[in-house]
């Protein structure tokens, strides 16, 4: 169904969340129409945040909120759900907007197999009714669906609509740029030159991709590196685990400015165990950009000051090779913790490919590098 109709059908005015391709339509809808505007639209670091955004707009205006997200998002949103949103606690009723990534029988990426099993058990012992919409819907089964949520909501219930794949369709686009002249792939091609062999733990997405398929061009072995392929917000802390329990091996972290803000809280404990053998790149295009490009608030951040703040001993930031070049080389060799954050464009090839490795085997891998 056209996404303007079923914003129609919710009938709300605002809306918060965090991108998810599988709601591309709704993302660019919203983009289009409001952009980021506190009063309408607000793109959350996490999906707990936007539960008690939804539960601060309520409580300002009495009118019902909408939180969009992909189902990986479910575990950030139980304790909000659960001792906020709830009717047995403040009564808060909420619209979820769920992408169904890893629905039973379609073909996904494994990070979302799981998640994708569980998605509508986990909704239902949270107690939030479900309305599942695939292509095939008809408008007038969600209009339907609508109203019967409207007497849950009264009751101050939660309740949510999940997005089969392609169930949704919009037919204005949005191109999402900046200014900056680094290409991610590049940026990863240069630290995994310097990092050698050196351990690497890498963000979802992309980026992790990307790295997969440097190390094939350059025939190098992918026991270097642990790809995070879900997980999002965490690769930080897994590096951070890693760098306390093999202190006299050079541990790397390839983040995302998405990423890093969505669990920001690593930063801090990093920062306070200060391990001297860690190298924390961020790479930095103020954007959700493996999901459609999507604004992250990274672009009015200073993730250096952040840092030096957490206890990081050295953080910078680069938009140049040459820069990066140099604070790469200097992190490798310097006996303290580093933070670079590296200024990046938005964009990839088209033809990037997926790890032809699955996730276990990445893990063993790894494993057994690490105690080599």
């Amino acid at each position: 169904m056209k996404v303007e109709n079923l914003v129609h059908i919710i009938g709300a005015e605002f809306y918060t969340g965090v991108p998810d391709s599988q709601l591309k339509s709704l993302c660019n809808y919203l983009m289009n129409t409001y952009g980021i505007d506190p009063q309408h639209h607000i793109i959350a670091a996490n999906e707990g945040n936007c539960a008690a955004l939804a539960a601060g707009y309520h409580l300002a205006t009495g009118k019902i909120p909408v939180v969009y997200m992909q189902n990986s998002g479910e575990g950030n949103i139980i304790n909000p759900v659960a001792s906020l949103l709830s009717d047995k606690v403040y009564a808060i009723p909420t619209v979820f907007i769920v992408g169904w990534r890893g629905e039973p029988g379609v073909h996904d990426e494994p990070q979302h197999i799981y998640q994708g099993e569980i998605t509508l058990k986990l909704l239902k012992d949270m107690d939030i009714e479900t309305f599942v919409i695939s292509k095939e819907t008809p408008e007038n089964e969600v209009k339907i669906a609508m109203s019967n949520f409207r007497k849950k909501l009264y009751l101050g219930k939660d309740v949510a609509f999940i997005i089969r794949k392609g169930a949704l369709s919009y037919d204005g686009n949005v191109e999402y740029r900046n200014s900056n002249k680094m290409l991610r792939e590049d940026i990863i091609r240069h630290i995994a030159k310097i990092s050698n062999e050196d351990p690497v733990i890498c963000t979802t997405g992309k980026a992790s991709r990307e790295l997969f398929e440097i190390r094939e061009a350059n025939n190098q072995n992918h026991q270097y590196d642990f790809l995070t392929v879900g997980a999002m917000g965490h690769s930080s802390s897994i590096a951070l685990g890693v760098a306390v329990n093999k202190p006299d091996t050079k541990v790397w972290c390839i983040d995302g400015d998405g990423a890093a803000l969505m669990h920001m809280g690593a930063m801090a404990v990093i920062g306070s165990n200060s391990p001297k053998n860690m190298i924390h790149v961020i790479i930095n295009n103020g954007a959700h950009e493996t999901v459609g490009g999507m604004p992250t608030v990274a672009s009015n951040i200073d993730f250096v000051h952040i840092a030096t703040a957490c206890g990081y001993p050295h953080a910078v930031c680069v938009d140049s090779f040459a820069e990066l070049d140099a604070e790469l080389i200097a992190a490798k060799w310097r006996n303290d913790l580093s933070l670079i954050e590296v200024k990046c464009s938005i964009g990839s090839r088209g033809n990037l490919g997926r790890p032809t490795t699955t996730a276990l085997e990445n893990k063993n891998n790894f494993m057994r590098y690490l105690c080599e």
